[in-house]
């Protein structure tokens, strides 16, 4: 068999993971009427997507070096299903709540395991080829499923049974089939079922950046929407949210170009710059600067940030890569939740634009700080390397 088809295959079922990921990010209002929360219960189910991933890559990181990739890629799809099945017959703030944490630990699963298959698949000289196909495939799920139900409830008009719902019903479980069949290329370890994430050396700052970058896209997500929403702007959630991870994907072949490095330190100057132009569109309620800044922070989150980091510490544990992803997830995802939640509390005592304002503050402050500590070690680094 070709190499191209099985990448092929592995890509559209981590294409399908991450798509059900953001399924349901067009109906968090509804979902929170249906249960009369306010902006903190919205955010914390939100978050409790993190509350079943970091959890899987903290203790099962892994696992896919024991049992073999497929297994955890086929999981991964029916968890995705499920939730989705969930939210329909029981909608409502509860349900979502578990429904975000079986997505999550099917995005741990999957992001592990099919980082590392997509390099065997390949072959270890093409680990950065790898890296892009995987940041590419995730990058346009995690985009496409909000986008896909905001569609869906334009078109079929308030419904908590979008046209996209039905799709990831169609296609979930028939990948998964197809997942367990594809040609295993791996060889299974004897190793531990729990194993805890690796952090390569000297990749500190690509975790950093990670976090930085998907705090942002975190808060595009889940809080952005709630003014939206409040300025009668509503209807264009789902176009945000998938613009927020869209023209990340769009920017991933002029990021391989670039050296890693090179990438993530675009990244940086990106991630505050955007949220910023978004901030002064939401202030000022002018819906074309929150696209534009939402634009922007996806070009750092999911463009340089994401392929620089993923391709980098795969390039630093060649023997342990389903771990280091996990170890670089970690980062990532204590990014992307712990903000949101800080926000979501801020957000109801103080008001969802004072929220935004104080993220904004403390999101420039510490990419400036995590940029000073990087150019002061490199620095001293080489410095080392001269006297040497």
């Amino acid at each position: 068999m070709p190499r191209s088809l099985p990448a092929g295959l592995l890509a559209l079922g981590l294409f399908t993971v991450t798509f059900a990921v953001n399924l349901q990010a067009p109906l968090y209002d509804a979902y929170a009427v249906e249960s009369d929360v306010g902006a903190t219960a919205v955010t914390l189910a939100f978050a409790a997507y993190v509350g079943g991933l970091m959890p899987t890559l903290l203790l099962l990181g892994g696992l896919s070096d024991r049992i073999g990739r497929r297994g955890p890629v086929a999981l991964a799809l029916i968890l995705g299903a499920a939730a989705t099945a969930l939210l329909v017959q029981v909608p409502g703030w509860t349900s979502l709540v578990i429904a975000r944490v079986l997505l999550g630990i099917g995005t741990g699963l999957a992001t592990t395991a099919g980082t590392a298959y997509m390099t065997e698949i390949l072959g270890a000289d093409r680990a950065r080829t790898a890296a892009l196909i995987v940041t590419s495939a995730t990058s346009l799920g995690f985009g496409g499923g909000a986008l896909a139900t905001g569609i869906s409830l334009g078109l079929q008009g308030p419904t908590l049974l979008p046209a996209s719902y039905i799709v990831l019903f169609v296609i979930a479980p028939t990948l998964a089939v197809i997942a367990l069949v594809l040609p295993r290329v791996d060889a299974p370890r004897p190793v531990s079922l729990l194993r805890l994430p690796v952090f390569p050396v000297g990749t500190w700052m690509f975790g950093a950046a990670m976090a930085l970058a998907w705090s942002t896209t975190g808060m595009t997500i889940a809080v952005v929407p709630l003014e939206l929403a409040a300025n009668d702007l509503g209807g264009w959630t789902g176009l945000v949210i998938f613009l927020a991870i869209f023209v990340g994907f769009l920017c991933q072949p002029m990021a391989r170009r670039m050296t890693n490095t090179r990438a993530l330190g675009l990244g940086f100057i990106l991630i505050p710059l955007g949220f910023l132009v978004l901030l002064a569109g939401v202030w000022l309620n002018l819906l074309g600067l929150v696209l534009l800044g939402t634009c922007i922070t996806s070009a750092a989150s999911y463009g340089f940030t994401y392929l620089a980091s993923l391709a980098e510490v795969s390039l630093r544990a060649a023997d342990d890569r389903a771990r280091a992803a996990a170890g670089l997830f970690v980062y990532a995802y204590s990014g992307f939740s712990l903000p949101v939640i800080a926000s979501g509390a801020l957000a109801d005592l103080l008001g969802l634009l004072t929220a935004l304002i104080v993220f904004a503050t403390v999101q420039l402050l510490a990419t400036a700080i995590v940029v000073t500590l990087w150019k002061r070690r490199s620095l001293s680094a080489s410095v080392t390397f001269e006297a040497a």
